[in-house]
């Protein structure tokens, strides 16, 4: 997938995460044609910036667990975790210090590079 179709699918997962603008099915759809370290990167960054005191932290959240608990998606989180992009991610950056465009950005790139 070219990087601007890449970029776009992020933030749609991402934002209908976060905003809560997709249904949960069609969140499973879009993250089970993702590729596995962008899930784990893209969920984790959502744990990250949407910790209990975030006062939208149960909506998003619970949108989050909704979507994670599918055995499809939980296997792709597992496989993304062993990503050598994470390691990169992890060890050069924090998920608080980037916003959504910054950080889906970047993780593309990298992926896509």
């Amino acid at each position: 997938m070219a990087f601007e179709q890449e970029t776009k699918a992020a933030l749609r997962i991402l934002e209908g995460i976060t905003e809560g603008t997709m249904s949960s099915g069609d969140s499973i759809s879009l993250v089970e044609d993702a590729d596995p370290a962008l899930i784990y990167l893209l969920f984790t960054w959502i744990r990250h910036r949407y910790g209990p005191s975030h006062p939208a932290s149960d909506g998003v959240l619970g949108r989050l667990v909704a979507i994670s608990n599918r055995p499809a998606v939980a296997a792709k989180m597992k496989e993304g975790q062993e990503d050598p992009v994470v390691e990169w991610f992890e060890d050069g950056y924090t998920y608080r210090d980037l916003d959504a465009g910054a950080f889906v950005a970047l993780i593309i790139e990298k992926l896509e590079g």
